[in-house]
């Protein structure tokens, strides 16, 4: 993590969780399958007005040994799981009138049992004097959802699923719960959409992965005993309004990168025109090059303070107005100006600012092979050494830039990291939103696999949380970021062999388009590249002769 040093805002304690449970019951319909909703009372202290699922806080009873012991469990059930499902019965039926009960016999409850109770009464108490067994049984997790740190209420809270008992029709209490409505989650997320059915955004995010399903029978299929996703999710402005992210989402890392505590401060519009600060000693200036390639621009980063002044990270193309708004940033104070490689996003406009600078900082990096591009050509004043550190201060005022030889996506690409913030400059090699392109002969696959595991044996020498690329969002997670993308690559390299033992005798034009038919065609020309790139790995490996 970064220095609380280094932090931009005061940091504050999140309100205390509070223990819950929510019950998505479902029910067959044409098409698929319905899902019970309700609408909480407009003075409720969480979420007034909000349509939501039925459910409600963990209470006493419904972690007592006694309820325990009365209610059905599957052998394999976790112990832990029964006290939010047991929650999940008591408020259902509470809320609603809905009765997840069965009789010693193994009967479900049915309408005479429902009549014979009380929902202003103690429920389990009442179960056990009428011989009723609450159902945790057939109570299954979903997910598990953890209130986002920025709200001033929160909660721990399981998201189950039950089937609906046959017979039985949901009544509101009229007190937390109105208008209990049975709703396709498409149709819900349609509703929501067009302003007609208010949500908050763990509601919305279930029903999204809900309507992948065909049936009620395939949900619970698919919860096996550990929830389909786990999300404490974390907000920020864009475009003007509060935008909320999981943790798979570009966003998420930079959130948790800039307010580790969740406070609702950052903004994650993209522009050109001003440096966005992501700490006291780090700035993001991101070039007017958008494009396919470029995702929002190309990311130049400014590191240090007015007191040690500024290393400049990848100045980008040579465009004017970017390179005057570094130096401005900078206050003119950089001392050097690193190229993580010779790309014509990342290095000319070196020496346009080299130039603005009255000191003139050193360019520095590794020099382009003849293997490079013709308008990748790039000469360092000085080349950088692998290990080398970069040190700007000194004592506990000091930041330092450690050099980590990358070769893949180029012969001379080179990352950096921030030692004292845990933080990795990762150039073109690890990229938010996309995978990068490896092209030969300047790219080389083995070479970028085996810088991935260069990088993750850094993540584990110098503790490294985060990843600042060239091209979009912060990334949290360095670890599981790059472990991911080396899986990715690996399966697509997979995917590749599969289909060039299919057809040995195709073209890389046939092979792009099998090989990579799960993206957009108009990436295949790029796609090619990446796609000589495995061919060529696959052959040194011995995998496919042609």
């Amino acid at each position: 993590m970064p220095r609380p040093s280094q932090l931009l805002y005061a940091q504050r304690e999140p309100a205390p969780l509070r223990s819950a449970a929510t019950v998505l019951m479902l029910r067959p319909a044409p098409g698929g399958f319905e899902v019970l909703m309700t609408r909480r009372s407009d003075r409720a202290s969480f979420a007034p007005g909000a349509f939501v699922f039925p459910g409600g806080g963990i209470d006493a009873q419904d972690a007592s040994p006694a309820a325990h012991a009365a209610c059905r469990r599957r052998p394999d059930q976790d112990p832990a799981s029964l006290t939010p499902a047991l929650a999940a019965i008591r408020e259902s039926f509470e809320e609603l009138g809905i009765l997840l009960a069965r009789r010693a016999d193994g009967r479900h409850a049915d309408a005479t049992d429902l009549a014979g109770l009380d929902r202003h009464q103690p429920f389990f108490a009442q179960c056990q004097a009428r011989g009723l067994q609450p159902a945790a049984d057939e109570v299954y997790l979903l997910a598990h959802w953890v209130t986002d740190r920025d709200m001033p209420r929160r909660f721990d809270v399981p998201f189950l699923v039950a089937r609906m008992p046959e017979g039985q029709e949901p009544v509101a209490d009229e007190h937390e719960q109105f208008e209990p409505v049975w709703v396709r989650p498409a149709d819900a997320l349609e509703r929501q959409q067009s302003g007609n059915m208010f949500m908050i955004f763990p509601t919305i995010r279930t029903l999204q992965r809900l309507k992948a399903y065909a049936s009620v029978e395939a949900v619970l299929q698919a919860c096996t005993g550990k929830p389909l996703w786990t999300s404490c999710p974390r907000a920020g402005w864009l475009q003007g309004r509060e935008a909320r992210y999981m943790e798979h989402e570009s966003a998420y890392g930079e959130l948790e990168f800039t307010c580790p505590d969740g406070q609702l401060v950052h903004h994650l519009d993209w522009q050109t025109e001003r440096p966005v600060a992501l700490l006291k000693n780090l700035m993001r200036l991101t070039a007017p090059n958008p494009g396919v390639m470029t995702g929002p621009g190309t990311n130049s980063y400014l590191v240090g303070d007015p007191s040690t002044g500024y290393i400049c990270i990848d100045p980008g193309p040579a465009d004017e107005l970017h390179l005057q708004s570094l130096w401005q940033t900078s206050g003119g104070n950089i001392r050097a100006i690193v190229c993580t490689h010779s790309h014509a996003d990342h290095s000319p406009g070196a020496k346009p600012l080299q130039a603005l600078c009255q000191s003139k900082p050193p360019i520095l990096g590794l020099a382009s092979l003849p293997t490079a591009r013709a308008a990748s050509h790039f000469v360092p004043d000085r080349e950088l050494a692998h290990g080398e550190r970069l040190v700007l201060g000194q004592g506990e005022h000091t930041h330092t830039l450690r050099v980590v030889h990358t070769p893949g996506h180029a012969a001379n690409h080179v990352c950096l990291v921030l030692e004292e913030d845990g933080l990795l400059f990762s150039g073109d090699h690890i990229l938010n939103g996309s995978t990068t392109v490896v092209d030969p002969p300047d790219g080389n696959m083995n070479d970028y696999l085996d810088s991935l595991d260069l990088l993750a044996s850094a993540c584990a020498e110098h503790a490294i949380g985060f990843i600042a690329p060239a091209h979009g969002y912060v990334l949290g997670d360095a670890p599981g970021a790059i472990a991911r993308l080396k899986g990715h690559r690996l399966q697509r390299e997979a995917k590749v062999l599969k289909v060039m033992q299919a057809d040995p005798k195709g073209s890389m034009d046939d092979w792009v388009k099998k090989a990579y038919d799960d993206v957009d065609p108009r990436i295949w020309p790029v796609a090619k590249r990446s796609l000589l790139a495995h061919v060529e790995r696959i052959q040194s490996l011995g995998g496919f002769n042609l």
